[in-house]
């Protein structure tokens, strides 16, 4: 019976050891924030962006009311381009095609959207650019995030 309490044992602690050394996701913080945007004649609104990050990768989920669909639109049929200022100077773009199908009529989703990150970057939404059936809408950043920049 010792014996299969001491293998218990040796088990549990190797076990402990290895969570302990695995690695972890970095960070960024805020995970969600919202922004307004003017889509020019295609109209303006609110969006929400939601960011993740593992090591230097990111992407961001996209939903804003400024972009409504007038026709459904097919799932993966967006092409998406989110430009934002890093520390108010530079750009870092998050790119992707990936959506969920949408209705006549509802607001625009796309995500996620792929980018590369570095340590103690500060983004702030600048610029949307969707392409949907072969139409470019062209959105502004028209406030600022809140509650403030993602750092990551």
């Amino acid at each position: 019976m010792r014996h299969g309490i001491r293998r218990i044992g040796v088990c549990s602690i190797l076990a402990a050891g290895t969570l302990a050394l695995a690695p972890t996701a970095d960070a960024v913080t805020p995970t969600t924030a919202t922004i307004s945007f003017d889509c020019g004649l295609y109209g303006s609104g609110a969006a929400t962006l939601t960011a993740t990050q593992n090591g230097t990768s990111a992407t961001i989920n996209l939903s804003t009311s400024a972009i409504t669909a007038p026709i459904a639109v097919g799932a993966n049929s967006v092409k998406s381009t989110l430009t934002l200022t890093n520390k108010g100077a530079g750009t870092v773009t998050f790119t992707g095609s990936s959506n969920p199908a949408i209705p006549a009529g509802s607001p625009v989703s796309t995500g996620p959207l792929s980018g590369t990150v570095a340590s103690g970057d500060s983004l702030e939404g600048k610029s949307l650019k969707v392409v949907v059936m072969g139409i470019t809408v062209t959105c502004n950043a028209t406030s600022a995030q809140t509650p403030g920049p993602f750092v990551f």
